[in-house]
Order: C-alpha cells, then sequence, then structure tokens
C-alpha cells in the first residue's frame, strides 16, 4: 500500500486582521469550524493570564468550541516580545500542521503578525545599563519624554510606532541611541520564507460604526468586572504586560489623577486611536484581502480557492 508524504508546502495558514473591536475572534471562530482548524492568536496581550476582560480574551465557550493557543498561556511576569513569539509560535504551528491541514491565525497585534509570517530583523542586544537608564526615565517622566528623543532620532519610526506602547519607544530608542543609527534604517523587512502557504485576510468597518462598537465594548468590559481585574494586578503596573490601554487608564484613577468616569472615557478614545493605528499598519500589506463583516460567504470562497 502506497504511503502519501504530506509536506509542509500543503498547509496553509489563514491570518484573520481587523481593528480592536471589529469581530476577529467571531469571525476566526466561523473559519475555524469550517476549514476544521484550530486557532493561534497573534495578540500580544490575550497570551498572558489574569486579564481576560482588559484583553477581550475568547470567553470558556469559545475556547471550548475550537482548539485555542497562545491564550492565557503566560504569566503576566513573563518577559515576552515579538522574537520570543516568532520562535515558539512557529515550533507550536509545527507541530500544529502535523495534525490539520489549515490554521487560523488571529489577532490585531502587527509585529506579531509580521513575526509569524515574515520573521523579524536581527537587531542589537539590548545594553543593560542603557536599558536601566531608559526605564528609570520612562517611570520617572512617563513615556513622552522618551516618545519625544524617537522623534528627534528617528522622526520616520515616530510616526509608525504606537506610541502609547512604552516597550516599542523605548527599544526603539534605546536601539537608536546604541548604534547611532536610526532605528528603521536598521529594520531591512527581507522576508524569511515559510514553509507554509499564507493567505491574509481582513474585516473594515466604516470608521463610525467601528467607534461605536468600541465604545461599547469597553462598556460591556466595565459591566463584566475590568475595573476589579485591574485593581487584582495594580501591584504588578509596572510590568510591561499591563501597559496597554484598559490598564493603564484604571492605573491612574486608582492613583487618583483622574476620575473613574474620566478612566472609562480615556479608555474608549485610547481604543479608537489604538484602532486607527491599527488599519493604518494593516493597510501597508497589499497581501490582505479586505471584506465586510457581512461578507462572510465571499471569504470563505476566496478562501476555499487559496486554500490547499
Amino acid at each position: 500500500m502506497a504511503t502519501t508524504i504530506t509536506t509542509m508546502s500543503t498547509k496553509t495558514l489563514i491570518v484573520v486582521v481587523g481593528a480592536t473591536g471589529s469581530g476577529k475572534t467571531d469571525l476566526s471562530l466561523r473559519l475555524a469550524t469550517h476549514f476544521s482548524a484550530p486557532i493561534l492568536s497573534t495578540d500580544s496581550r490575550q497570551l498572558y493570564r489574569g486579564i481576560p476582560i482588559g484583553t477581550a480574551q475568547p470567553t470558556a465557550e469559545q475556547l471550548a468550541a475550537v482548539e485555542h493557543h497562545f491564550i492565557a498561556s503566560h504569566d503576566l511576569t513573563d518577559n515576552f516580545n515579538c522574537g520570543e513569539y516568532e520562535v515558539q509560535a512557529l515550533a507550536r504551528l509545527e507541530e500544529l500542521f502535523r495534525k490539520h491541514n489549515t490554521v487560523v491565525a488571529v489577532g490585531g497585534s502587527g509585529l506579531y503578525i509580521q513575526a509569524l509570517c515574515e520573521g523579524m530583523d536581527d537587531l542589537p542586544q539590548a545594553d543593560e545599563a542603557l536599558r536601566q537608564n531608559l526605564v528609570e526615565r520612562l517611570q520617572n517622566e512617563g513615556i513622552e519624554s522618551l516618545a519625544a528623543d524617537l522623534q528627534r532620532l528617528d522622526p520616520d519610526y515616530y510616526e509608525q510606532v504606537d506610541r502609547c506602547n512604552p516597550s516599542r519607544v523605548l527599544r526603539a530608542v534605546e536601539v537608536c541611541m546604541q548604534t547611532g543609527k536610526p532605528y528603521s534604517s536598521l529594520r531591512t523587512g527581507e522576508r524569511r520564507k515559510r514553509d507554509f502557504n499564507i493567505v491574509k485576510v481582513g474585516i473594515e468597518w466604516e470608521r463610525e460604526a467601528l467607534y461605536d462598537r468600541i465604545n461599547r465594548r469597553v462598556d460591556m468590559m466595565i459591566d463584566e468586572g475590568l475595573e476589579a481585574e485591574a485593581r487584582a494586578v495594580y501591584p504588578l503596573r509596572h510590568l510591561n504586560s499591563l501597559q496597554t490601554v484598559g490598564y493603564r487608564e484604571m492605573f491612574d484613577y486608582f492613583d487618583g489623577t483622574t476620575t473613574r468616569e474620566e478612566a472609562i472615557e480615556l479608555i474608549k478614545r485610547n481604543s479608537r486611536r489604538y484602532a486607527k493605528r491599527q488599519m493604518t499598519w494593516f493597510r501597508r500589506d497589499s497581501e490582505i484581502r479586505w471584506f465586510l463583516p457581512e461578507e462572510f460567504d465571499l471569504m470563505v470562497d476566496f478562501l476555499e480557492q487559496s486554500v490547499i
């Protein structure tokens, strides 16, 4: 009896992208069910345990319905970054492709998606003394101080980076100071070959409709207990894993610098701004095929023609 040898070139990774609040989780579940595929998260915050509400992790029912990976898989204290994600996610994909022809990757973290699909540039290791100095500046002066340095040292990357993400701003400033070159000039963009097929689809909304969804989702998070969740991790507020929308605003409220109502409005505003930056990032990727929320059948038709 002849044995059929299945190679990785016959395997397909479906990458689902979109802004925060756009419905990526529900869409990924529908696609995973249709293609009998597991889900690999490309969200840089959903991988942490202890913060399911603020990161909009899939519910227990959703996790039970489809096999998920990189959801609540790491501790808040883990020093996790894009490079680590690339290594761990590729290893996990290799395991998944032994059992499945298709895997659905979903998330809104552009750098994690890039790491998975293309690889990351080889940048210099951090200088510990310089890193400590920048961390102290971040704690004492806030992210605005480092962002001002980045604008001076690398105005191109300053326009692209999520300036609400301290770790990315700090790392860019660190590389600029360490090498004497703009961070953007060291990002070669050279794509590493993957031995599986990659098909990217995106979900897009009219802007006002998306912003309304974001506002309502924040209200839902508050109703579900975001404040209590943030209070539980407040002692760890210095960790990189908690430097994200939803927690920073709550921490300021706990510190007494804003009111509860102001914190909620700031979460909504900063979430909308983050969504705008996400879409700016994704629209630079010509490989993404965009669909409206109601075009699920068209998306499936497109994917069925693309999946080997």
